[in-house]
């Protein structure tokens, strides 16, 4: 028999007994009043009982009583035990957690909504000189640097920002932030100082390297043409090797050229001026159908007159190395399509072809350096695979971003998508 049937039934006879009583002694009403008053009286008491219990923490055993209230101590016992041993697994992992995080090599700092410190590991405080009395400080009242701020407000945490320790301006720091649970934010710090170094050493190489090559290779090329000149075509084998000669050399050319403009993209400061796009277009797209020896092979369409703030020689390398492409990876007797218009946020170049396509897993790869996508074609075409890499580093320095649509068999379209903020004017 449950608790409650128990309960009910005592109330039912103490309620019986005083119909009875009270019918037989004339105070039926009286007594039923008695008898409610008593039972009203004991869950008072009860409650209190319970109240008193339950506002001290309910620590140790419950009070002793029957009936329903008994099973209600006990109900809220068991929960409180299993609440118990639930905090201490969680206030063991948390420990772990900290241990664990307390043991890497990178900065962790938790931080609140309003960009309050949380919490932070002991790299943190070794590297970016955060403090354990820090806690509940706005981080970016410790850590003052212009990037870090713009980057934290932006809530744009898809790239890292680079910033030099606040503690040894000689330490450079790689931070990004995580988003987690409710409004948290994990911020990391990685010393990157090495990596850095490494990548000034390797563009220093290529540069330096590339200037000794200018010198040997203008002066291979002017013996080659003056070679060239002097053949009377007496020997075959020797007027091929010496074409043969000249074309690699033409190559070794544009591959040191393309090397040493995409260390400038790297290295140099931005010296922006506005730009006639239309116009540049215009005479790129001209001298496209020249170099091609096809007349009106590109078809160029201007939707917008929207100029653009940039560096010009820059926009036309990359513009060039654009339509270069699509001229060379599509058939002689198909039409570029070149397409300058206005989106709904952005100003957008588009550079249509009809060519063999890009297969979808190379679409990644194409704008690595010397990465080539390998087709099956009678014959190589020629090229450093320099042209994407010095495209992207444009775009980068424009704040401009290059998407690539292609299908096998039916060509490719790169889109060059410009922020409407570049617009210096609009015709």
């Amino acid at each position: 028999m449950s608790v409650w049937r128990k309960e009910l039934i005592t109330a039912s006879l103490l309620l019986l007994s005083a119909c009875i009583i009270g019918a037989i002694a004339g105070v039926l009403f009286p007594a039923l009043f008695l008898v409610t008053l008593f039972l009203w009286v004991c869950q008072l008491l009860q409650i209190r009982r319970f109240e008193r219990w339950i506002s001290a923490g309910g620590k140790g055993i419950y009070p002793k009583t029957t009936g329903i209230w008994e099973e209600i101590y006990y109900h809220i016992y068991r929960i409180k035990k299993s609440d118990k041993r639930r905090k201490k697994k969680l206030r063991k992992m948390i420990e772990q957690f900290r241990q664990s995080t307390e043991a890497l090599p990178d900065a962790a700092v938790v931080l609140r909504a309003n960009d309050e410190i949380e919490w932070a590991n002991k790299a943190a405080r070794l590297v970016l000189g955060l403090q354990q009395s820090d806690k509940g400080q706005r981080i970016v009242n410790l850590l003052r640097f212009p990037d870090f701020i713009r980057y934290l407000k932006s809530g744009n945490y898809s790239e890292p920002v680079i910033l030099p320790s606040p503690l040894n301006n000689r330490i450079t720091l790689e931070v990004r932030v995580i988003c987690y649970g409710s409004g948290l934010r994990l911020l990391l710090a990685q010393d990157v100082t090495q990596l850095k170094k490494m990548q000034i050493m390797r563009k220093d190489f290529v540069a330096n390297v590339s200037h000794e090559l200018r010198t040997p290779l203008t002066v291979l090329k002017g013996y080659l043409e003056t070679l060239q000149d002097m053949d009377d075509d007496t020997s075959p084998l020797l007027t091929n090797s010496f074409k043969e000669m000249r074309g690699q050399t033409e190559r070794m050319q544009h591959l040191v050229d393309d090397l040493l403009l995409l260390t400038r993209l790297e290295t140099q400061q931005k010296k922006t001026q506005c730009i006639d796009v239309p116009a540049l277009l215009g005479q790129i797209c001209k001298e496209g159908d020249t170099m091609e020896n096809a007349s009106r092979r590109i078809e160029l369409t201007l939707e917008t007159a929207a100029h653009l703030y940039g560096e010009e020689q820059d926009l036309r390398s990359a513009f060039t190395n654009l339509l270069g492409n699509a001229l060379k990876y599509s058939p002689d007797d198909s039409v570029v399509k070149v397409r300058w218009y206005q989106g709904k946020d952005e100003i957008v170049l588009d550079i249509e072809d009809f060519g063999e396509g890009i297969a979808a897993s190379d679409i990644p790869r194409v704008t690595e350096r010397f990465y080539r996508v390998e087709n099956k074609r009678r014959s190589k075409i020629p090229g450093t695979g320099l042209g994407l890499a010095i495209v992207k580093h444009v775009l980068m320095r424009h704040e401009a971003t290059l998407a690539i649509t292609s299908e096998l068999g039916k060509g490719s379209c790169f889109s060059c998508h410009f922020p409407l903020k570049r617009v210096c004017c609009s015709g």
